[in-house]
């Protein structure tokens, strides 16, 4: 059978207690299917599944195999030389944190290790890296979490499935508004654009918005307009790929005019075709257009 050459499939291993579920939904997060604890040899019968069924929930699968499938890996070797048969490809992420931290982890939530049979914790923890090592050396990507913060374990997940399209996995919306009407609560970055050319004092413009042709000339007739838009988007330009790699999964950019009908208008129409243009997942709102 032809694997779906668009399915992505991620297999999750590495230490209990190194962020193996946290990495799990972040993956959810971003449109993974994930099942956790997967047998090992139902690996391949559950890609073929995958594969056969054609749906796009199942375009990015991940699965969280680790200690509790076994005391070995042979099984996880045999599926993954089956998945090489089938030829899909896969990415094994495997998480660790330092030993000490391990203990504290589990001292601090109070759950069993998995490997806990009549000896102590730290004996548990030592024994499961001993018994894991084999599979890391397979990893694909091995992400340390021992000094890492949930926003950046996001992104160093997210990199280390989407490589150079990670920063475009991040989903941009830009909104248009009224500062009379109030800010836009879930703004991340609001641009003041009150300072520009109002078309509200042309009478010929003033019941028309910023999505119609002769409001946009009027505003985009001077030059002061034009340099404040270059530099805007030199600025998301720069600073978009870094929210993305710090783990951020939207971005919300917001411009503000007075009544929120025409500069704000057709600033974020430019902007968010600009967004759109770079590869980002990005959505237009006027939030105040209908009101008078």
């Amino acid at each position: 059978m032809e694997p779906l050459s668009r399915m992505q499939l991620v297999i999750i291993s590495g230490y209990s207690g190194a962020g193996k579920s946290q990495a799990a939904s972040v993956l959810e997060d971003d449109g993974y299917y994930c099942v956790d604890n997967l047998p090992a040899e139902l690996i391949p019968q559950f890609v073929l599944h995958c594969q056969a069924a054609q749906m796009t929930r199942y375009e990015k699968v991940a699965l969280v195999t680790d200690i509790r499938g076994g005391l070995t890996f042979d099984g996880l070797f045999a599926a993954l030389a089956q998945l090489d048969e089938l030829g899909q490809p896969y990415r094994i992420l495997f998480m660790e944190a330092s030993p000490d931290v391990i203990v504290q982890r589990y001292k601090e939530n109070r759950r069993k290790h998995p490997l806990i049979q009549g000896e102590g914790l730290i004996e548990a923890v030592q024994r499961e890296r001993e018994l894991l090592q084999p599979i890391r050396n397979r990893a694909t990507t091995v992400i340390d979490t021992t000094n890492l913060s949930i926003s950046k374990l996001r992104g160093f997940v997210l990199e280390a499935v989407s490589g150079d399209q990670k920063d475009l996995a991040m989903a941009v919306t830009v909104v248009s508004f009224g500062f009379k009407h109030g800010l836009p609560l879930d703004a991340d970055l609001v641009f003041d654009v009150r300072f520009l050319p109002n078309p509200y004092y042309v009478p010929e413009l003033r019941h028309q918005t910023g999505i119609d042709a002769p409001v946009r000339d009027y505003i985009y007739g001077y030059q002061q307009t034009r340099d404040y838009v270059e530099k805007v988007k030199a600025l998301l330009d720069f600073s978009m790929p870094y929210y993305a790699h710090e783990g951020k999964t939207e971005l919300v950019i917001a411009f503000g005019c007075t009544g929120g009908h025409h500069r704000s208008v057709a600033l974020a129409c430019d902007i968010a075709d600009h967004s759109a243009k770079r590869g980002y997942q990005t959505t237009l709102s006027h939030r105040d257009l209908g009101r008078r």
